[in-house]
């Protein structure tokens, strides 16, 4: 437990630029909780998440990562967040267009990445919730994902004695309630930030593009790819229809199911191309399993030749964060 405890503070020290996480484990009983420093990359805009309804702290933070990872918070122990939002895989579901949820049932939708959520007023391919905060209640809710309820949640939470303690040192008071909840789930989830692939090296001066790899940001450019997929998101956060048909198993229309708006009909949030690599299969429902495949879509009206799909594929590959999905400060604490 020593030796986590000191790579977690370690780690959290070089990516928030300080070192305010303790090297030592120590009793925090009476203590008040550690503040901690958002990570937030030089030259990148300005954060949308409120801090000041919630600051982040150290022990904020632990206790959001615990919360992930645990089953309890679904109805049969078996669907933690992370069973949808697998860290290897830049916190989405590898190679499942839909994720499993309680009693064999299937999500309705392809699990989005998540991470730089704290750029973000609005969540779901839909942008039906309008607060991380209150993200979390829709998928614990939903029968086919956790199939929980909330107060069965805060009683189970509220059975054990170290969740009790480490709320009672987060928010100065030992009651569980679902806004402390969620709010905890949001400090760990505003801290998955994905800002350090070899593309960041390269913007900051410290590294530089292979020939191949500076080709396919040429091409990336050429194309208008980022006039969707802007940088240094890879996503300007909008709604839109990307051509694809109406998937007539799922009948999901989109940005409409909110909106009521008939325009809005078919359109989904532009997904970021971070970690692209590591989050196929690709489209709100999964339907495309490669890059070739999403290749061929986009072609039929911006035609992309064999060597520049291999090239923006080298390119891509430079925007995979490592340091996000390896990193032992964001990994299962159990």
């Amino acid at each position: 437990m020593r030796v986590r405890t000191i790579i977690v503070s370690l780690v959290w020290g070089i990516l928030s630029g300080s070192f305010l996480l303790s090297c030592k484990k120590t009793d925090t009983v009476g203590k008040s909780p550690v503040p901690l420093s958002f990570p937030k990359p030089a030259g990148w805009p300005d954060t949308k998440y409120d801090f000041s309804q919630n600051p982040l702290t150290r022990e904020g933070f632990e206790l959001g990562r615990k919360l992930f990872f645990d089953g309890r918070l679904s109805k049969d122990g078996n669907f933690p967040c992370a069973s949808c939002h697998q860290p290897f895989a830049a916190f989405s579901t590898y190679e499942h267009d839909l994720s499993h949820g309680f009693n064999n049932q299937f999500t309705t939708r392809n699990a989005t990445a998540l991470f730089n959520l704290a750029w973000q007023t609005e969540m779901h391919h839909d942008g039906g919730i309008a607060n991380l905060d209150l993200q979390p209640l829709a998928p614990i809710t939903a029968p086919n994902e956790m199939a929980e309820t909330i107060p069965s949640v805060l009683e189970k939470l509220s059975a054990d004695p170290d969740y009790v303690q480490q709320f009672k040192v987060v928010f100065g008071s030992p009651e569980i309630t679902t806004a402390r909840m969620t709010k905890a789930l949001s400090q760990y989830m505003l801290m998955l930030v994905s800002a350090s692939s070899k593309y960041d090296r390269v913007k900051a001066g410290k590294d530089v593009f292979t020939e191949n790899e500076a080709a396919g940001y040429a091409i990336f450019l050429k194309k208008n790819c980022n006039s969707c997929h802007a940088e240094p998101l890879f996503t300007d956060l909008s709604y839109r229809d990307d051509g694809l048909p109406l998937n007539s198993s799922l009948n999901d229309v989109g940005r409409m199911r909110i909106t009521g708006k008939k325009e809005d009909s078919l359109k989904f949030r532009v997904p970021s191309l971070r970690n692209i690599l590591l989050t196929k299969p690709y489209m709100h429902d999964g339907r495309m399993v490669s890059l070739d495949a999403v290749y061929d879509h986009y072609s039929k009206k911006n035609p992309l030749s064999s060597v520049e799909r291999g090239l923006l594929t080298e390119f891509f590959r430079s925007l995979t964060d490592s340091s996000l999905v390896e990193n032992p400060a964001l990994a299962d604490p159990n």
